[in-house]
């Protein structure tokens, strides 16, 4: 073999695998950077994480199944499955788990997008899409919001032929606000049926209007339709990774194909089961999630920021090209909220002595001019 092909080759032990090509493209999830030291405890308030810890029995539940950590779960995790189908009223066939609803959007991007797909999303919004669309090879077509809302119109606009899947967060993740059912099912009725629906429904819980959408409930009569949701919000589990999928059989069936065995893990699975059976207990700690939820904004409005409504456990603030300069402000001093560079800053709302802070930081902020 001549110098020229062994190069050629690059064979030996300095050469190494190329990545996929599209894999340069991806955004990536970028961890949070070290904050500079604050002036007192820290509030996370950058995640949209539940700021109360497991109930009790959650807590009880996790330490016994701890004696068992170093036996595998079962491929899937059949008990909070049939657990699920009981308290959604659906067959256990129509329902798919997976490592929170992160990890069934992958499954999707794996079992029904193509390279060359187009996949339909309104922009700004959840981070995982254009991250799924691009790894699995497929084209984003981002429909920019209207308002800090979905607009279904534009969206309906941009399905064409090459159009796969749309992917709708409702409520909408980071700016809050919702839709509401009658809009939303004006919307799907205009979706040809070969197109799927990705409906997350990640902040179900918190949506208090009387007009909120229930996916569990529209995806009875849509064959096209897939529902998401998580044990991570409401149910305070965020770091056990428990999300799970409502379609009709022949999508679940293809996203369980793709679903990594033993994706929920031991822990996780009696954690949801045990949330579960304390559901009336958990969704009390909602109600006050939501009560200081609306107290932060009414008082953020008086202090002169804008605020959008919010139907989530966090709170949208339009500073536009001030975001990560008030955000770096607030870090000073204890508190860490997420900023969207030249859009805003995403706030979760946490305990009552976090918001109270929150607000001491707003009202010693000028707000961005509007």
């Amino acid at each position: 073999m001549s110098p020229t092909t062994t190069a050629q080759t690059s064979t030996g032990p300095g050469a190494a695998p190329a990545p996929r090509p599209v894999l340069a493209g991806i955004p990536a999830y970028v961890p949070k950077p070290p904050a500079p030291p604050a002036e007192g405890p820290s509030h996370r308030l950058f995640l949209n994480e539940n700021p109360y810890p497991p109930l009790p029995s959650v807590a009880e539940t996790l330490a016994r199944a701890a004696t068992e950590a170093h036996l595998y779960p079962t491929i899937q995790p059949e008990r909070l499955t049939h657990a699920l189908a009981r308290r959604l009223d659906v067959p256990p066939a129509h329902l798919v788990t997976g490592p929170g609803s992160v990890g069934i959007y992958q499954q999707i991007g794996q079992a029904l997008l193509e390279p060359g797909d187009e996949v339909v999303y309104a922009w700004t919004s959840f981070e995982a899409y254009p991250i799924v669309t691009r790894m699995a090879g497929a084209v984003p077509v981002e429909v920019p919001l209207a308002g800090g809302v979905h607009d279904l119109d534009a969206m309906a606009a941009a399905i064409g032929p090459r159009t796969r899947a749309v992917l709708l967060c409702e409520p909408n993740n980071p700016t809050g606000t919702a839709v509401g059912a009658a809009r939303l099912e004006r919307f799907l009725d205009r979706v040809p049926g070969d197109v799927l629906v990705v409906l997350d429904e990640a902040y179900f819980e918190f949506h208090r209007s009387p007009d909120a959408a229930d996916g569990v409930a529209l995806y009875r009569e849509r064959p096209n339709l897939v529902t998401l949701r998580t044990f991570s919000k409401a149910y305070g589990l965020a770091g056990m990774r428990v999300g799970y999928a409502v379609a009709q059989a022949p999508i679940a069936e293809a996203l369980r194909k793709c679903a990594v065995p033993c994706g929920v893990g031991r822990l996780a699975e009696e954690a949801a089961l045990t949330a579960l059976e304390v559901e009336g207990e958990l969704l009390q700690r909602v109600e006050r999630i939501v009560a200081e939820r609306e107290r932060t904004r009414e008082a953020l409005l008086g202090l002169g920021w804008e605020v959008l409504p919010s139907e989530t456990n966090f709170l949208w603030l339009p500073a536009g090209r001030d975001a990560e300069r008030v955000a770096a402000g607030w870090e000073r001093r204890g508190l860490l909220v997420r900023a969207f560079p030249d859009e805003g800053l995403r706030v979760t709302v946490g305990t009552p002595e976090a918001n109270d802070l929150l607000l001491t930081a707003a009202k010693e902020t000028v707000p961005p001019a509007r």
